[in-house]
């Protein structure tokens, strides 16, 4: 790719391969720099290098993809590793080696429960995600009685037969629970828009750790209650966090005022209060212990039966408690309606219904005041991969083709999200993903990737070659794209050799250094690689410092912004004397097919078919040529045009 070049470049392929279907033309290349959306610098400290492209075969796009770059709209990017402040690794994982975790299992557990009818709707939804004022945090809460525990009754209610539900159902329940407490308790207007109260994450305490924290079982009388501590939550401390990083710099009497009452003991009462008020808790007594939220079970010594919970998370009356008890032996799940989920994979295109919820979710998720038309079309419609339909008896295409589509997830008819990805002869590139943030609660963006890597599991059995799912760029001094690598077993390509390194391996490199040849990973039994760039470990720390622990839903947000949407003014020409110094190599740029008013030449040829050209014209586009070569390749250059 070359640097300050003045005049544009086109390319075409006609060479065979599985990508076919007609001509590769790229146009109008140089460098690019931008502020940093990663690691936020004030200055232009992103460096790649980009051209636009009008038309693209599949098979040389998988080519490029392989060396690092990547698509927003028809613009092509590739970060030039040693320079740029946050390196973009290209992360990929071969679908058929891929193993669940547990948390991807609870996902998909989550939806199967919401077709199922089994899960409500607002469980976790956009509007339980308000945020404190600092009023709210000084008073006692005057709310009214909300009915906390009526969405999750049935889940609760099964809870208490372990034999129904798998323990991790119940805690996945109870988190819910305990946001439903926040929203409640923090619901009095907002702190600042800087808040962004966390998710509870619930924990289940070991048998080894409930005598330091009091909460095994004690001695009592024959038939006293014993509370024997289960799970427990530290979300205050997290609350706390975020709060005070909110918080204005003045220092007056109203800020010290608010800072004093802010801790996170004060704010686990006021949780367990809320809890405690607004709803039974499947038999669970909540407590507020130095900060934390404990759960205990209430048992009876008489019975033997560790099993067995009795519904006693406050003090009922006698009728109250008489009838609840009635109720619960005669618990009978009333059938749900079932909801219909549809995937369908079509071809890019605009459509209406597809841009109304893009701007829904540009404007609910990440803020944006305005979305346009134009600027939806040029980042997630418009591509340069040329479409090639399937073939009667050619295992080598897919059954949808190849080239860029648009997955749509549908339930019961209503559009709840889009994936915008590229099939291509060895793998699934994964490109952006929009949502409805009504449906936040179903962890949408982990959701659709699960089944992206299943897409590509089953289609691997019509298409033996295509077998890998691309997640796009992986940054390691980026916490909120850490979670790529939780896709495993994953793979990183080096940056030199262009060949893939299993992530275990690469971490260790990467985290020494931000820029490593990932090739090099043999050496780190013995020495580890010297990092290169040491203001990218300056950046490093910075970020440690900086960034909070992603929630679920920071990591479909993550996920979402892996591909950054490029308008026409971010790329730009740096001075030839910066040329120079990126291509002091020699690279050989004589077999460069060029078009010349639609005849093909190659380099070697120019002058014999041009005749007489000024030196310094020369010279400018050896440079630009070999910038070329070294960025796409040998490979690819030879057999693409580059146009004057």
């Amino acid at each position: 790719m070359a640097d300050g070049a003045s005049s544009s470049g086109a390319a075409s392929a006609s060479g065979p391969g599985g990508g076919g279907g007609g001509e590769s033309v790229v146009i109008d290349y140089g460098r690019r720099r931008t502020a940093c959306g990663y690691c936020r610098s004030t200055g232009q400290t992103s460096i790649s290098h980009g051209l636009w492209a009008n038309s693209l075969r599949a098979d040389d796009y998988q080519a490029l993809l392989d060396r690092g770059w990547r698509r927003s709209g028809c613009f092509l990017y590739k970060p030039e590793m040693e320079r740029t402040c946050c390196p973009q690794y290209t992360i990929r994982l071969k679908a058929n080696d891929f193993i669940c975790s547990k948390e991807q299992g609870r996902v998909l557990k989550k939806m199967q429960r919401f077709l199922d009818g089994e899960l409500d709707p607002q469980v976790g939804s956009p509007q339980n995600k308000t945020s404190p004022t600092k009023h709210s945090l000084a008073e006692p809460m005057n709310l009214p009685v909300s009915k906390i525990s009526k969405t999750l009754t049935n889940d609760f209610q099964a809870a208490k037969c372990p034999n129904l539900f798998e323990e991790d159902e119940f805690i996945s329940c109870l988190s819910s629970k305990i946001n439903e407490a926040v929203g409640m308790s923090f619901q009095v207007g907002t702190l600042g828009s800087d808040v962004q109260l966390p998710k509870a994450v619930v924990k289940t305490v070991k048998p080894q750790l409930k005598k330091k924290v009091g909460g095994a079982s004690q001695d009592k009388k024959v038939g006293e209650a014993v509370q024997d501590l289960l799970y427990t939550c530290n979300i205050s401390f997290q609350i706390v966090a975020e709060i005070r990083r909110a918080l204005p710099k003045e220092k007056d009497a109203n800020h010290n005022e608010v800072v004093a009452d802010i801790s996170p003991n004060s704010i686990a009462e006021k949780l367990a209060m809320t809890m405690e008020c607004h709803g039974d808790i499947a038999g669970l007594a909540v407590k507020a212990c130095n900060g934390h939220l404990n759960f205990y079970s209430v048992t009876n010594q008489t019975k033997q039966n560790k099993t067995s919970i009795i519904v006693s998370t406050h003090a009922p009356d006698k009728s109250s408690s008489s009838k609840q008890s009635s109720v619960n032996k005669n618990t009978v799940r009333v059938p749900q309606k079932r909801r219909k989920l549809e995937i369908k994979m079509r071809r890019s295109h605009f459509d209406p219904e597809e841009f109304a919820l893009y701007q829904r979710y540009q404007t609910k998720v990440h803020k944006e005041k305005k979305v346009s038309e134009s600027s939806y079309k040029r980042f997630l419609v418009d591509t340069p991969i040329v479409f090639l339909p399937p073939r009667s008896g050619d295992n080598t295409v897919p059954p949808c083709g190849f080239g860029s589509f648009h997955q749509q997830y549908r339930i019961d008819g209503k559009l709840v999200a889009v994936g915008v990805v590229d099939i291509l002869p060895k793998c699934l590139s994964s490109k952006y993903l929009f949502w409805d943030p009504d449906f936040a609660f179903l962890s949408l963006g982990k959701y659709t990737a699960l089944k992206e890597i299943d897409w590509v599991k089953t289609t691997q059995e019509h298409c033996p070659n295509l077998q890998y799912y691309y997640l796009g760029y992986y940054i390691h001094s980026c916490n909120k794209m850490r979670y790529k690598a939780a896709y495993r077993p994953s793979e990183l390509l080096c940056p030199v050799r262009f060949e893939w390194v299993c992530y275990d391996s690469a971490k260790r490199l990467l985290d020494k250094s931000l820029y490593s040849v990932l090739s090099d990973f043999a050496q780190i039994q013995d020495e580890m690689p010297q990092p290169q760039n040491s203001h990218l470990d300056t950046e490093l720390s910075k970020n440690d410092n900086c960034e909070s622990p992603i929630d679920e839903d920071d990591e479909d947000l993550s996920y979402d912004d892996s591909d950054m949407m490029v308008d026409e003014e971010m790329v730009r020409s740096e001075s030839n004397t910066d040329v120079m110094e990126d291509c002091s190599s020699i690279i050989d740029f004589e077999n460069v097919m060029m078009d010349l008013n639609g005849s093909r030449v190659k380099y070697k040829d120019l002058l014999g078919v041009v005749g007489r050209i000024e030196r310094r014209h020369l010279e400018q586009l050896e440079r630009q040529l070999s910038k070329y070569v070294k960025v796409v390749g040998k490979e690819l250059s030879d057999r693409m045009v580059y146009s004057l």
